[in-house]
């Protein structure tokens, strides 16, 4: 591991879980103070008083939900990287809504517990990851990691998205919009509202009637007309 160890807060109202949470946690050398709450009242007072590096909470508490408590620390100047440990799934597309760096489901296991601390370390910089970046995806309950340069294409599957490779396709728990606002510096753009293609593997396009499409990884896809254009302009720019 490289960089400090980060100092999270845990919230649940249920004891039992918080403690085996703590201790999963406690266990992980990336992690270093581990502090605990079980309402999200009580986190707000601990929250203006200390900073984290992470919060980890559940959605169903009394009062203040999960949900709430992201809302408000969304407002923070500084708002600290929050993941959702629960054992609801159905408030996933919420939580990401709210930006959230993960979703755990209770059971939880430490590998998966794991994964999420990867992803929280990820984004707050304290560790720089070298080379491609590297999209988690799970399948029968095993994580792995594709590169993002593989992804050929992106597509809208209603709060989710499913990433086609040139051999393999997987479903994450992400709305397309976000991909498209977080992988547009990595030349990922919309042909049509419910797909995104990398530039870098587009082999053709095409014009026919006034109908635009492109070849990604061999297939055809459709572009809407709102798109044609500024496609056209950035992969004759990528091109020039």
């Amino acid at each position: 591991m490289t960089g400090t160890p980060l100092n999270v807060l845990l919230i649940d109202d249920e004891r039992p879980a918080l403690d085996e949470l703590a201790y999963l946690l406690a266990r992980d050398p990336r992690i270093g103070d581990v502090r605990t709450c079980d309402s999200a009242t009580e986190a707000l007072r601990v929250l203006h008083e200390i900073e984290v590096d992470a919060v980890f909470l559940d959605i169903l508490m009394p009062g203040l939900t999960g949900l709430d408590l992201a809302q408000v620390l969304a407002r923070f100047k500084n708002p600290p990287p929050v993941v959702f440990v629960t054992a609801h799934d159905e408030h996933a597309v919420e939580a990401f809504e709210l930006r959230a760096v993960d979703y755990v489901l209770k059971p939880v296991r430490e590998e998966r517990l794991a994964e999420a601390v990867r992803r929280v370390v990820e984004g707050s910089g304290r560790a720089q990851p070298s080379g491609d970046t590297q999209i988690p995806v799970e399948r029968g309950g095993v994580t792995r990691f594709v590169s993002r340069s593989e992804i050929t294409h992106v597509e809208a599957h209603g709060d989710y998205a499913r990433l086609h490779t040139d051999h393999d396709s997987h479903l994450v728990r992400t709305p397309l919009g976000k991909l498209a606002e977080e992988w547009g510096p990595a030349g990922f753009v919309r042909i049509h509202r419910s797909m995104l293609v990398s530039l870098a593997h587009v082999s053709e396009l095409r014009s026919d009637g006034g109908h635009c499409t492109v070849v990604v990884a061999g297939q055809e896809l459709a572009v809407s007309r709102r798109h044609t254009r500024e496609l056209r302009d950035l992969l004759t720019g990528r091109e020039s």
